[in-house]
């Protein structure tokens, strides 16, 4: 959940006036910003990372003494170091956590690459996902946006869930902040042993515990911080130690601050 239930936001198109910013969540282990660009100084986190421009060009580069390139797109992988220059532009962030499927699917797509300037045809089919969903979630446009980059969402019958992972989930979902996610606890709400455990939910979820838990810690922080919460009050509901424990996760996950997500106006939230 990145917002209370029933926040609705709403998805830029590629041309016309500014619209409102916010995060997407279309399943497990992907999010989605969108908004004002920026230019940020050299950093990596790992995650995958798309930055669309939705309107005009963006610049990359990936060291301090490289030019700057111009791009529609860029697709970076994990820990690989850039720059990214989106001044004056509306653009599209998705991170995809690398242990996901849909991480595998990125690395199958980009091969060897650590980074891959997007050409103008699949930056236009990119925007064109965007632009479709009109009025609507973007939510709704992201499995096309990853199927524009050779990522197909997997239909639910190929993932069945243990019924164990599933009061998970939902317990999970229901938390304030404050259970116990040790595996141990974990495994006795799924009613298996550790070890069958983090196998199951691995098999279920399509990434590992421990990430999947930072990915809930981080939406629970960003929707505190949406709602006007101080970054201590948000580090707080979410779990971290304290504010620069979860500046620096978010700038390590995402490369950018908590206080970045202040300058979006909603956040949206799919299922």
């Amino acid at each position: 959940m990145l917002l209370p239930p029933k926040a609705i936001g709403r998805a830029p198109k590629a041309t016309g006036p500014a619209a409102p910013a916010g995060v997407a969540r279309p399943w497990p282990s992907v999010l989605a910003t969108w908004g004002p660009g920026e230019r940020s100084t050299l950093h990596a986190h790992h995650c995958w990372h798309l930055v669309l421009a939705l309107d005009g060009e963006l610049q990359v580069r990936t060291a301090d003494a490289s030019p700057w390139l111009p791009a529609g797109a860029v697709l970076t992988a994990p820990d690989v170091a850039h720059a990214i220059d989106a001044s004056g532009r509306r653009v599209l962030l998705v991170f995809v956590e690398p242990e996901s499927d849909a991480g595998d699917g990125l690395a199958r797509a980009l091969g060897a690459a650590k980074l891959e300037i997007v050409g103008s045809e699949t930056a236009d089919r990119l925007r064109s996902c965007v632009a479709a969903v009109g009025d609507g979630e973007l939510a709704a446009a992201l499995p096309g946006v990853l199927q524009a980059l050779g990522v197909a969402r997997p239909p639910p019958s190929t993932r069945p869930r243990h019924p164990g992972i599933q009061r998970v989930l939902r317990h999970l979902r229901a938390d304030d902040g404050s259970a116990d996610t040790s595996l141990e606890a974990l495994a006795r709400v799924a009613r298996l042993s550790p070890g069958r455990f983090m196998h199951a939910f691995t098999e279920s979820v399509g990434v590992p515990l421990r990430p999947y838990l930072l990915w809930l810690k981080l939406e629970r922080a960003g929707a505190a911080i949406a709602g006007g919460a101080a970054l201590a009050e948000a580090a707080a509901a979410a779990g971290f130690a304290d504010a620069a424990h979860m500046t620096r996760t978010f700038r390590r996950m995402f490369g950018v601050s908590p206080s970045d997500l202040r300058r979006r106006s909603q956040l949206v939230q799919d299922g």
